[in-house]
């Protein structure tokens, strides 16, 4: 049997409860991915072109995690859940795959949008960790139960 971690980033607290879930479907340890720097409610308003998160990605930052204690080794599958931000991963997930070794491990992809789906963000993460399976799993958006998670999880 597999050992699973959901590794999750959360600016508003949407993702935290959905990643709450995804851990009770999947049977799995929860780690969450922080930036150094917390980001504010008006750090992630990405309808001003000057906050936080647009500046970020218009120079496309390396966001310094809290801490780098995730354990990454000890998992065999990697659920990682994040909201889509600019049609892709925002650029803390980049940080956090560039952070550890993920070579042979699967890596699941979970999020949640406002509106957007996952676009071509599994094909731009492979590339950051070349030697790890990625896998697009599912939107959270809609999701409230972990029972409604359990048949996709169960795939992996």
């Amino acid at each position: 049997m597999s050992k699973k971690l959901v590794a999750f980033f959360s600016a508003e607290g949407t993702t935290a409860k959905k990643a709450e879930i995804l851990k009770e479907a999947a049977g799995a340890d929860i780690y969450e991915i922080k930036p150094e720097i917390p980001y504010s409610q008006s750090d992630v308003n990405w309808r001003n072109p000057l906050s936080r998160c647009n500046k970020e990605w218009i120079k496309k930052a390396k966001i310094n995690l809290s801490d780098k204690d995730a354990n990454i080794g000890e998992y065999d599958i990697i659920f990682l859940a994040f909201p889509i931000w600019y049609y892709q991963a925002p650029l803390i997930i980049r940080s956090f795959l560039e952070e550890y070794d993920f070579s042979g491990k699967k890596i699941v992809l979970f999020a949640t949008s406002g509106g957007s789906n996952f676009g071509k963000t599994a094909e731009n993460l492979k590339k950051i960790v070349p030697n790890s399976e990625i896998i697009e799993g599912a939107m959270l958006n809609g999701i409230t139960s972990a029972e409604e998670l359990k048949d996709i999880v169960n795939k992996y």
